[in-house]
């Protein structure tokens, strides 16, 4: 087993790590301040400006893979941007992650990266050449619309919005009426599409309940009804929102794939999705151990540094070992997925969603200790970058569902057992 990364995967980490040393991470207090000047929700130009730059050097659309096709979405046209796998795109999510608001500049940013994903693999040609189009340019930005507060949505298909097909002087459409929530995205102003999942025949099968319908956000009857935080943040200038869709006409050309195929393609989406969030997380915990080991060394209490302290010295320990086992495991899951398929490479997908974020709240938890009051201030974005970490156990599936899925897969092994086969009939009477 060879661990040395090849040429390629060493030439995309570096140009992707000496862009954002070179490019973003000068302009971080640009930044912060355009974010907290006026209006709470816009469009920010340091991030314009630097998406520019980097779309002129190539550094641009990484997260699809060869195998999608990416570069050639429809042989009518052509999209830049380099096609990387999977395992080499995890290396560059990884610098990106160190800074919250890099890959945006890359155009590689949730929920669009998954949207442009589904566009691909699911959507027609009209349908990739109105929406697809400007996403991949960096143009517009959109929003997946699945999540409801009135029902536990880890299930997909407890998903209640209702898509009513009808046919009337207006023409062919669905009528759609429901509440979607964490609507991640819908606070953008350039936010212009959104995929959402709602039920069109209650009656069939409650995994071919649902579909999954291409929205024009500007359409008569969506109301963004309000922004959510997240542990008192706002998540500006993206952010989550309460979106209520009353009567809303949505063009039955719209339908992607078919009537029925909504959890498929909710299944589809959410698997690359769920790798990205961690290949980033390993970056945001690279960060923390960063900045606890500079504090340690710098500052002094009862008489030495606080990192002389034996209490120190294990946290920091585990800190590296937790790191270096999370990135083995998520560089093992997207080599899976290069090489077997998404679908191969479920269970480490799983295992890779549950512990990424687990391993880097624990790190910042002990990097904001270590930076007492300081932690919980604005003034080391820790606090931030904790409570972004912390949606991470929900996002894409909570901790529990990706855990059952891991302990069934491992009790399957022995399914067959005979104590278990009786266990089982028993269970049944």
């Amino acid at each position: 087993m060879d661990f040395t990364l090849s040429d390629r995967e060493t030439h995309w980490r570096d140009r992707v790590r000496d862009f954002i040393d070179r490019e973003i991470r000068p302009r971080q207090a640009e930044h912060d301040a355009e974010a907290h000047e006026g209006a709470r929700w816009k469009v920010l130009g340091v991030i314009e400006e630097v998406k520019a730059k980097a779309k002129a050097a190539g550094l641009w659309n990484f997260f699809m893979p060869p195998q999608s096709g990416r570069a050639h979405v429809d042989d009518s046209f052509v999209f830049e941007g380099e096609q990387l796998t999977n395992l080499e795109y995890a290396l560059c999510a990884e610098e990106m992650g160190k800074i919250g608001w890099a890959s945006e500049c890359f155009n590689c940013s949730a929920p669009d990266t998954g949207n442009m994903e589904v566009f691909h693999r699911y959507g027609t040609r009209a349908q990739k050449e109105r929406w697809l189009r400007p996403l991949m340019n960096g143009e517009i930005r959109s929003a997946f619309l699945m999540t409801e507060p009135a029902v536990a949505s880890s299930d997909a298909t407890n998903i209640q919005t209702s898509m009513v097909r009808a046919k009337d002087s207006g023409g062919d459409h669905y009528v759609v009426n429901g509440r979607k929530w964490w609507s991640s995205g819908v606070g953008d102003p350039r936010c212009k599409v959104a995929i959402l999942m709602g039920k069109t025949d209650t009656a069939a099968n409650r995994h071919t309940q649902q579909s999954m319908l291409i929205l024009d956000m500007e359409t008569p009857g969506v109301a963004i009804e309000r922004m959510l935080s997240v542990y008192g943040y706002d998540h500006a200038p993206h952010g989550h929102g309460e979106v209520l869709l009353k009567d809303v006409r949505v063009p039955a050309e719209n339908v992607l794939l078919g009537e029925g195929r909504g959890f498929e393609i909710a299944q589809g989406r959410l698997g690359p999705g769920r790798i990205h969030h961690c290949m980033r997380t390993i970056g945001v915990a690279e960060t923390a151990i960063e900045a606890m080991a500079k504090r340690l060394l710098t500052r002094v209490a009862f008489g030495k540094r606080i990192a002389d302290h034996s209490v120190w010295e294990q946290r920091i320990a585990k800190a590296r070992i937790d790191i270096e086992m999370t990135r083995l495991l998520c560089l093992k899951a997207a080599d899976m997925m290069d090489k077997a398929g998404n679908k191969a490479a479920q269970q480490e997908i799983a295992m890779i969603k549950v512990a990424a974020p687990m391993m880097a709240l624990q790190i910042l938890d002990d990097a904001i200790q270590a930076h007492g009051g300081g932690g919980v201030s604005q003034d080391f974005g820790l606090a931030h970058a904790w409570a972004a970490m912390r949606t991470l156990r929900f996002a894409d599936g909570p901790d529990e569902v990706h855990n059952r899925a891991i302990a069934r897969h491992e009790f399957g092994k022995y399914a067959a057992l005979p104590d278990a086969v009786a266990a089982k009939d028993m269970a049944r009477r």
